[in-house]
């Protein structure tokens, strides 16, 4: 079964607190493991952040939109108890609960209120509410992640795509660039006169691998539409070993054949190949060619803070 929505598990996380006992976010989390059968890969997914685990997000999402409609309260930090609220909706014998439900309740619609994004703006089939809470299979955090997983994932798409209309000269002192702004090399100076001296065949430069330059980095850049097969790592493997060289790093704007990576991962010299899209996601990463529009910084309260001495 798959991962609940955090809607999924209001029902499920409010059988769960039946009982007299508050228990934790994180223990109704394991409750909702076992209830929905995950697998041992979806009990371990994290959110794209890489923070916490989905069903931690989720769960605690439903705990959150169930105390702001006075179904759930919460005694102390992160631990939950059920109200009369949710008692009585669980003899009501309800088949599901989710957003759309929880609207009936006062609280939980000043909680709406105050959260939506204007509080002058006419509500309408888009912006109301019933459509925007009660549809959503993703948590307002993991809607977030995943809208800036999109526009990453377009905006490295087209910084791919530039890159590919420039010169092989440019393409190498971009990928010098790339290389120093991840911390190789020590200064952009000192790296570009690495930059096509060594002349040997397979080779198009040499970078420090780090600022005291005690081991250094060979470099093929290709700025090529078709494939990259075996035949050119091998040439590049075979420069390696005349330079008595064990690293290096080839990069294309294209990408690698199958037969080219296994290759790579079998000979001795250690070859990260590094593709298009790969190049592009660490541009991004290293802001080379792109530069930041805006942050948004998602926050949470610090129960430390409220916490009495």
């Amino acid at each position: 079964m798959p991962i609940p929505t955090y809607q999924d598990a209001m029902l499920p996380v409010l059988r769960a607190l039946t009982g007299p006992d508050a228990i934790s976010r994180r223990a109704l989390a394991e409750l909702m493991s076992e209830h929905f059968n995950l697998t041992a890969d979806e009990r371990a997914k994290l959110l794209p952040s890489g923070k916490a685990p989905v069903i931690l997000s989720r769960v605690g999402w439903a705990l959150s939109y169930m105390k702001q409609a006075g179904v759930v309260s919460s005694p102390k930090r992160g631990w939950y108890v059920l109200t009369d609220r949710g008692r009585e909706i669980l003899k009501s014998g309800l088949p599901k609960l989710d957003a759309a439900y929880l609207q009936r309740y006062p609280e939980f619609m000043e909680f709406r209120a105050r959260s939506k994004p204007n509080a002058g703006e006419e509500e309408n089939e888009a912006t109301s509410p019933a459509s925007t809470v009660a549809s959503l299979a993703l948590t307002p955090e993991e809607a977030l992640e995943e809208a800036y997983g999109r526009l990453r994932r377009d905006l490295e798409s087209e910084l791919l795509d530039t890159v590919k209309t420039v010169t092989p000269q440019f393409f190498e002192r971009l990928v010098i660039d790339l290389l120093v702004q991840m911390g190789y090399g020590g200064s952009r100076e000192e790296a570009a006169r690495a930059v096509g001296k060594s002349g040997d065949g397979g080779i198009d430069g040499v970078i420090d691998e780090d600022r005291l330059g005690l081991d250094v980095i060979y470099i093929q850049a290709k700025r090529w539409e078709g494939s990259v097969g075996r035949p050119e790592i091998q040439k590049f493997a075979g420069a390696l070993q005349g330079q008595r060289a064990k690293k290096g790093i080839f990069i294309t704007t294209s990408y690698f054949t199958k037969d080219a990576e296994d290759y790579a991962q079998r000979i001795e010299s250690r070859i990260v190949l590094i593709d298009g899209r790969r190049l592009a996601s660490l541009m991004f990463d290293a802001n080379v060619g792109v530069s930041p529009r805006g942050a948004y910084t998602v926050k949470s309260i610090d129960g430390d803070y409220f916490e009495e001495a």
